[in-house]
């Protein structure tokens, strides 16, 4: 509820407190993950490098999953959500801050691009030259709107083996505007002056709400806007649309039946040429929420199951 422009010092606070507590934590693993800095354009990206339980670092490269995350996630909450369940399938895990996450958006205030190829790269250089890496068997996953980021790092990208897509948009203008009034919608990105203006003071309002104007508050951060209506002109540099086919590596895209952030899963999933998998995880099975947040067990037993059989692993490890 506190991200916005200007940052609360209490962000800042809990942010840092998040991260001692998860190192402290992640000491007590059986393989403490090693901490990273990442080169990228003149400054660093935070990350952990995890390996299974037990691993030596000897023999033979594991497959490695990348893990990118949304709006208003950190490298640390990746490992949750995705990294230990991998790392008990014997995979490698690298979790990171890129522009607009975590350490990146509240400490130093780098916002989100959507060339997110020119922040994959130099993470996928970093993972190759990691001791215990397979590099034919790198993939990269993306969560909520990460679902998005992951995409176009394939399209430039080509040494990922895999591409997954977990409840991401295909394309930002659409899935914003179309939570909007009719009226105000169809006026976008450059219609009629006075309405705009109308739904620029009224977006306003909401943001003025505590609860219910957090996530646009938010938005505008992390993009560096400073109006509702220069978010809204700002959200068609983030689409899919007319990348599909630069995809080559097999991609998963998944969305869930009451999501409406993945509503534009099964458009973006149609269009791929590259070998593809879909799959709508539902309410009547728990994991009808964004991200599978009730059923997270649900999505990584399809995820993982397509990805082992993609990567020719077998019993991985």
């Amino acid at each position: 509820m506190l991200m916005g422009a200007p940052v609360d010092p209490r962000l800042i606070v809990a942010h840092q407190q998040e991260v001692a507590a998860f190192r402290r934590g992640a000491e007590q693993l059986a393989t403490p993950p090693q901490l990273l800095t990442i080169p990228y354009e003149d400054r660093t990206l935070p990350a952990y490098f995890f390996r299974p339980a037990g691993d030596d670092r000897a023999g033979t490269g594991r497959p490695t999953l990348i893990l990118t995350n949304g709006y208003d996630g950190t490298a640390e909450e990746l490992y949750l959500c995705s990294g230990a369940a991998a790392l008990a399938r014997g995979y490698n895990v690298l979790t990171f801050d890129g522009p607009g996450q975590g350490a990146l958006m509240i400490d130093e205030g780098v916002v989100f691009r959507p060339d997110w190829e020119n922040v994959v790269t130099p993470v996928l250089d970093a993972v190759l030259d990691l001791p215990g890496v397979d590099p034919e068997r790198v993939a990269l996953m993306g969560l909520s709107f990460g679902g998005y980021l992951a995409p176009p790092a394939a399209t430039k990208e080509h040494r990922l083996a895999a591409c997954i897509s977990d409840c991401g948009p295909n394309d930002l203008f659409q899935a914003t505007v179309s939570r909007l009034p009719g009226v105000f919608a169809r006026q976008l990105p450059d219609g009629s002056p006075a309405l705009l203006g109308l739904l620029d003071r009224v977006a306003r309002l909401v943001m003025a709400k505590p609860t219910a104007g957090w996530a646009l508050r938010r938005n505008l951060w992390v993009h560096g806007v400073d109006s509702p209506l220069a978010y809204f002109r700002m959200a068609p540099d983030y689409s899919l649309v007319g990348l599909e086919s630069e995809i080559t590596c097999p991609t998963f895209v998944c969305g869930t039946d009451t999501d409406d952030l993945s509503a534009g899963a099964r458009t973006f999933f149609d269009a791929l040429t590259c070998p593809h998998e879909f799959r709508e995880f539902r309410t009547a099975d728990g994991a009808g929420a964004h991200c599978e947040a009730g059923a997270r067990t649900a999505f990584h037993q399809q995820v993982f199951g397509w990805l082992d059989d993609v990567l020719s692993l077998g019993e991985v490890g």
